[in-house]
C-alpha cells in the first residue's frame, strides 16, 4: 500500500471518511450531495476495500467504512507522484510553486520557513 493512487471519485470518498471518521453508504452519498446513486457509491467503497484502503464492519443493516491509511500517507504519495510527472523529480520547483501563491497568509509562510529551518537542522 505505499502507492496510493485514487480516481477523483475515490479521493472524493476517502476525504469524506477522514473529515467524519467513518460513514455508512448512506452518509457517504449524502456528503457527496446525494449526486451518485446508492449502488455507485456502495461499488466506489468497494473498490477502496479491495484497494485495502477502507475497512467495513457491520452496523444493523448497514456496513460502516473505516479509512486505514490517513490523508498524510496519501497526501505523500500524491505530492512525490506531482513531483515526478509535473515537476520533473524537483522538490525545488514545488516550493517555488508553492511559496509564489499570492493566497497564502504571512502565518503559512512562516510555518513553511520553520519546517524548512528544523529540516535543515537535521542535516548538520
Amino acid at each position: 500500500m505505499s502507492d496510493f493512487i485514487f480516481t477523483d471519485r475515490e479521493l472524493d470518498v476517502m476525504s469524506i471518511l477522514w473529515r467524519a471518521g467513518s460513514g455508512t453508504v448512506s452518509e457517504v452519498r449524502e456528503a457527496l450531495d446525494g449526486a451518485q446513486a446508492y449502488t455507485s457509491v456502495l461499488s466506489l467503497l468497494q473498490t477502496l476495500e479491495a484497494k485495502g484502503f477502507v475497512r467495513h464492519e457491520s452496523e444493523g443493516r448497514a456496513y460502516r467504512y473505516h479509512p486505514l491509511i490517513g490523508p498524510e500517507e496519501a497526501g505523500g504519495s500524491a505530492l512525490a507522484r506531482i513531483r515526478d510527472t509535473i515537476f520533473h523529480g524537483s522538490a525545488e520547483m514545488i516550493l517555488a510553486q508553492l511559496v509564489s501563491d499570492r493566497g497564502l497568509s504571512r502565518r503559512e509562510l512562516e510555518r513553511m520557513k520553520r519546517l524548512l529551518q528544523e529540516r535543515l537542522k537535521e542535516e548538520e
